[in-house]
């Protein structure tokens, strides 16, 4: 169930000044879960783009240099100061890509808009996430892709124990979930789960997903 619109205006605020906050020492941050946690979550994602391809929370462009050659990029980002930094990096890169400030909860695109969504590490960030997702559904064309990595509460007890005792402070101080799991409800937003990979003790997620092509049903 979505967060009434109030709660989630409020929240989503209040992310956004996170965000800004933490922007300067992101990528500091960032360079150690890479490595030891998330390892090549990013290449792996990003090579499954193909045609159109938007990405949501696209942070401070960490995925930008993982795309193939040509890719026909959107990426938006709640955070003016993420933001910033991921033009930047765009522009030193050398990649034509456009990068735009917006909310993953009520994207500014047309139906039907492109051919592959990319999430990484951000359905654990966003106050309805699953608004996030239902937008991803919007946005795809019959058939396109969604492709994310998270990481998600593990099915190990004592992992999840920890997880537990660690949520309460880790949503007030970085507006990070960690007891969430997008497969709670993906597919009851209407994709096709057609892979999922479970990493590092069940913490991290690859999940590959489908809009389903409704035309290539038989009669």
């Amino acid at each position: 169930m979505s967060k009434p619109l109030t709660d989630r205006s409020a929240e989503t605020e209040r992310v956004r000044s996170v965000q800004d906050k933490t922007a300067p020492r992101y990528d500091r941050q960032m360079n150690f879960f890479d490595r030891v946690l998330f390892t090549d979550g990013r290449e792996w994602a990003c090579s499954q783009a193909t045609g159109e391809v938007l990405e949501i929370a696209v942070g401070t462009g960490r995925n930008l240099e993982h795309y193939p050659t040509g890719t026909k990029l959107k990426g938006i980002e709640l955070s003016e100061q993420m933001l910033s930094i991921a033009r930047q990096r765009a522009a030193e890169l050398e990649i034509d890509a456009d990068l735009r400030q917006g909310d993953a909860q009520a994207l500014d695109f047309p139906d039907q808009s492109f051919d592959t969504v990319i999430i990484t590490l951000a359905l654990c960030t966003i106050p309805d996430d699953r608004a996030a997702v239902r937008e991803a559904y919007r946005v795809l064309r019959p058939g396109g892709w969604l492709v994310f990595f998270e990481h998600v509460r593990s099915p190990r007890l004592p992992v999840r124990a920890v997880q537990r005792l660690l949520e309460p402070l880790s949503v007030r101080f970085e507006a990070d979930h960690l007891l969430r799991d997008p497969l709670d409800y993906l597919a009851n937003e209407g994709f096709e789960i057609e892979g999922v990979t479970r990493l590092k003790w069940g913490i991290v997620e690859r999940v590959v997903a489908r809009k389903p092509n409704f035309s290539e049903q038989p009669d």
